[in-house]
């Protein structure tokens, strides 16, 4: 039987096939098109689908146009990584209503998916410098009817932005071009060009409230590298370290890319680093009796340390 996601795919998909080969344009181009002509009404599913079947049904169709156009920061997410970012959200971040902040949105996935997982309670923001894939986040939170505000510029400028309750980002790495820019931050490379990754986390800290939190995918070697020493001297000022978590390489094409999840809180008067970080190994996503141990371990973490 055909899910309603992928019912909700195939109409999008057809849409958008329609208008490449009628206007002669790029797939992720005439996808824009067909996000726009939905909202405004001219064309509209059969399918009834919820919010989460749409995000995942434009997803699918995002990565279907990226895989024709490939251009090395257009990457997505897993949906299971953006999954688990949700629940380490909810873990963590105690209020009934807050406010979040992905200072990289891209296409929006990993902040949609966290916003669709704690529907209603939270306010989001997104910052990208790529006006394809902003316009693109901009049209699916719309018809996924989540409230968030999105700029379009370089994230690592200075951010209009109050702060935020919590930031959700899957780092952009690399180096960062302006090197005039990363001179006006605490993280700039002592010699040669700065890691983007780490004006990433501190630009993120600027913008985070005093105690907030902070879910960051992370390169595997974030704390090998050849800046790592710099990046924890800052850490140690700025923030208490919750938690770092090794991703199952399953999630990622190649081993090279593997990731983890660094959280963090920012330093507030009154607000205590743990008595441990919780350093975890995530399982194979696909067997759930390793997850359940999983999160029973962080659970129980969760108790012992900000019970």
């Amino acid at each position: 039987m055909i899910s309603s996601m992928e019912k909700i795919f195939t109409f999008i998909d057809n849409e958008a096939t329609t208008i490449q080969k009628k206007q002669d344009m790029p797939y992720l181009d005439s996808l824009l098109l067909v996000t726009e002509s939905w909202l405004d009404g001219h064309i509209q599913p059969e399918e009834q689908a919820g919010k989460e079947d749409i995000r995942k049904a434009i997803q699918l169709a995002v990565l279907k146009g990226m895989k024709e156009h490939v251009q090395p920061h257009h990457q997505m997410t897993p949906d299971a990584l953006g999954l688990l970012v949700g629940y380490l959200v909810e873990l963590f971040v105690k209020k009934e209503r807050f406010t979040i902040l992905d200072p990289a949105i891209g296409t929006g996935n990993l902040l949609f998916t966290v916003m669709n997982y704690l529907d209603g309670r939270i306010e989001g923001a997104g910052v990208e410098l790529d006006d394809m894939l902003i316009r693109l986040a901009s049209n699916t939170g719309n018809l996924l009817e989540q409230p968030v505000t999105l700029y379009l510029q370089d994230a690592l400028q200075p951010l209009l932005i109050d702060p935020v309750d919590a930031v959700v980002s899957d780092l952009p790495v690399g180096y960062y071009p302006d090197e005039e820019n990363a001179g006006t931050y605490d993280l700039q490379a002592e010699e040669g060009m700065s890691y983007a990754h780490h004006l990433f986390i501190e630009q993120s800290l600027k913008h985070t409230g005093d105690g907030g939190y902070l879910f960051f995918v992370i390169p595997k070697a974030l704390f090998e590298s050849p800046q790592a020493n710099q990046l924890h001297k800052f850490l140690k000022k700025q923030a208490y370290i919750q938690s770092v978590m090794e991703l199952p390489d399953s999630l990622f094409k190649n081993s090279t890319h593997a990731k983890g999840i660094l959280v963090l809180q920012k330093k507030k008067e009154g607000v205590k680093a743990p008595k441990e970080v919780l350093l975890a190994r995530v399982p194979n996503m696909s067997k759930p009796e390793a997850m359940a141990k999983f999160f029973s371990q962080v659970s129980g973490w969760f108790k012992e340390n900000k019970g």
